[in-house]
């Protein structure tokens, strides 16, 4: 019995030895959860351009020995006012060909900065001015210079068909776009190419009452040439409503 014991006992560690490995089981990895990357809507290829406002500038001077040589047509001794009340005045405008230029103008010293303020007033409203040059230019003529469909302000001169002094004579008044808003008196209009709007037809330059521009002037406390019985005056506002 002793013997077989050992020989059994061998016969176990041997089985025991020669079986195979089983591998252990080794727990599974944990997922790593991973973010989709956001979308990123892309940009239209006609996306608009945003372009910067538009800006306003003005500026106002003493008249210079330059500008006063320059201001020999429009200014004399003489003249109701002297060059050193008068101011030069320098403002933006929209063109009626929708760009922006800048424009000149002499008007009298207690006027300039109501004149900034006007056209700042018109500029942000869009209202088209043809030209803004001072009427030296046109060798003082007022014809000439409404002719060209200028905007003007001082001319030292009498009252259109009078002898006594026009309101621009003194810097307070001001001409705008004469074409468009002719002088009319009875069946005569000025400038000549204003006639087709002597009857105040809705376009662009045309001056109406209580519109931005009549608004505009009357805010510094200007009165429009438009409410007149006769003559008519459309281009024309002044500080004394003369």
């Amino acid at each position: 019995m002793r013997g077989g014991g050992l020989i059994g006992v061998a016969v176990l560690v041997l089985a025991g030895c020669a079986a195979p490995d089983v591998p252990r089981s080794s727990p599974s990895p944990t997922p790593v959860q991973v973010s989709a990357p956001a979308e990123v809507a892309p940009e239209p290829a006609d996306a608009p351009v945003v372009a910067s406002a538009p800006a306003f500038t003005s500026a106002i001077s003493e008249i210079t020995p330059e500008l006063a040589a320059r201001m020999e047509p429009s200014w004399r001794p003489g003249c109701p006012v002297p060059l050193e009340d008068l101011r030069y005045v320098s403002v933006t405008h929209r063109g009626f060909d929708g760009l922006d230029r800048q424009g000149e103008l002499v008007v009298h010293a207690d006027a300039a900065q109501d004149m900034v303020t006007v056209f700042r007033a018109l500029f942000d409203a869009g209202y088209p001015v043809r030209s803004m040059r001072l009427v030296d230019d046109f060798d003082a003529s007022d014809n000439d210079s409404m002719a060209a469909d200028n905007t003007s302000a001082f001319n030292c001169r009498a009252i259109t068909g009078g002898s006594e002094w026009s309101e621009h004579a003194y810097g307070r008044a001001i001409d705008l776009n004469p074409v468009e808003n002719p002088y009319v008196r009875g069946s005569s209009v000025a400038p000549p190419g204003g006639r087709g709007f002597a009857g105040r037809p809705d376009l662009p330059g045309v001056i109406h009452a209580d519109d931005e521009v009549v608004r505009a002037f009357a805010s510094v406390g200007w009165l429009w040439g438009g409410d007149w019985e006769s003559p008519i005056d459309y281009q024309h506002f002044s500080a004394s409503g003369r």
